[in-house]
């Protein structure tokens, strides 16, 4: 059921890159570049709201209704991006949907982690994570069908199905909360112990290496398709690309999620930002399209993928009575790279620079976060 959520939270969230090469051509805004990478920062602010919130409101609420609000939450915010009439309404209702999608992923994360067997919680949270990047490859390969015949507005509409499937989660989630194998001191909540030695330091690093993966995560899948197409590619072969990168981190995090468990996460997270580093560095000088598909799927799985194993040592390293707090915080304080992200996209493409410049622009904080990682706990789970 988390996987499915995480379709969902995918696709709402992917989307907007798959639309961005109409909405500046041909959208009925006059969208620039510029202008452009900006709204595609506002979900992700809306997404540093929800993360937090989701932090301090699931010891009150419970992990099952923050799942179910923030389904129905950023459903119904894809419905009035849909009927936006302006720049300015889309890009309020990717704020509304932002913090629906914000509260959902670290719930989805802490409950996955808390019902995993420990010794292979990794690959547990790799497998159910993976849903984000299936929902990335659906809103691409639906971009590739229905965009040039029913134009944006009816990808937006397609953002709303969650809600008939809020019927199953609200039937088959479980009512209790996750188990707590180690109580939280008495008059400490779930933050304010997080922010205490020895959960301090880790938290600190945590936050500051998810900021730079989601700068990557969110500022290719918004400009990617972009980027491509400004490079000489057709539309249809330039969607084709968010797929891959997709697919990529799909098949990557499904492959090395297991050995993180086994040899250790923090050596697996710095391998794979070091070859999203060398990876996008080399797109920028590839021209073969076979060869410019496999470095692709590469950076998908040292960029996305990657936040996933990010997500996944967060789980294992934290204590069940702080982990969903950890989780938000990191996620929440990561955020700032996702809003970052596309606007940094942005300024890049309005630039006036040469087409490879986008590439070595995200080819730096892939390289900055690999020198970082060395800096996290190496631990394995703790319960």
């Amino acid at each position: 059921m988390c996987f499915a959520v995480l379709v969902f939270d995918g696709y709402d969230l992917i989307v907007y890159g798959a639309v961005l090469p109409e909405l500046l051509r041909y959208g009925p805004w006059d969208l620039q570049p510029a202008e452009a990478g900006t709204i595609g920062s506002y979900a992700a602010a809306g997404m540093l709201v929800g993360a937090l919130g989701a932090g301090f409101l699931t010891g009150r609420l419970g992990h099952r209704r923050i799942l179910l609000t923030g389904v129905a939450w950023f459903s119904l915010a894809m419905t009035g991006c849909a009927l936006a009439t302006s720049a300015g309404m889309f890009g309020l209702f990717r704020v509304a949907g932002g913090i629906g999608l914000g509260a959902v992923m670290p719930t989805a994360v802490a409950l996955t982690a808390a019902y995993s067997d420990p010794r292979h919680r990794g690959r547990s949270n790799a497998l159910m994570f993976s849903g984000y990047s299936v929902g990335g490859i659906l809103a691409a390969s639906l971009a590739v069908v229905l965009l040039p015949e029913l134009g944006f507005r009816a990808l937006f509409w397609a953002g709303a199905a969650p809600l008939l499937f809020l019927p199953v989660l609200a039937r088959h989630l479980p009512p209790d909360d996750i188990p707590r194998t180690r109580p939280v001191p008495r008059g400490a909540g779930p933050f304010r112990e997080l922010l205490r030695p020895p959960h301090r330091g880790p938290a600190l690093l945590f936050a500051v290496v998810s900021f730079f993966g989601l700068l990557l995560v969110y500022g290719l899948n918004a400009w990617l398709p972009q980027i491509m197409k400004s490079a000489g590619h057709p539309l249809t072969d330039s969607l084709l690309f968010l797929v891959v990168l997709n697919g990529g981190a799909i098949a990557g995090t499904l492959v090395f999620a297991p050995l993180g468990d086994r040899a250790g996460m923090r050596r697996v997270v710095a391998l794979a930002f070091g070859l999203a580093a060398v990876s996008i560095l080399l797109l920028s000088v590839a021209r073969a399209v076979p060869v410019l598909h496999a470095l692709t799927a590469v950076a998908g799985f040292g960029t996305v993928g990657t936040q996933v194993l990010v997500n996944g040592h967060v789980a294992a390293h934290f204590p069940a009575p702080v982990r969903t707090a950890a989780l938000s915080w990191s996620l929440g304080v990561g955020r700032l790279g996702a809003i970052a992200g596309p606007a940094f996209g942005g300024l890049i493409a309005s630039s006036g620079a040469a087409a490879e410049w986008n590439f070595y622009a995200f080819a730096v904080p892939a390289a900055l976060a690999a020198g970082l990682v060395a800096l996290l706990p190496a631990g394995g789970s703790t319960p």
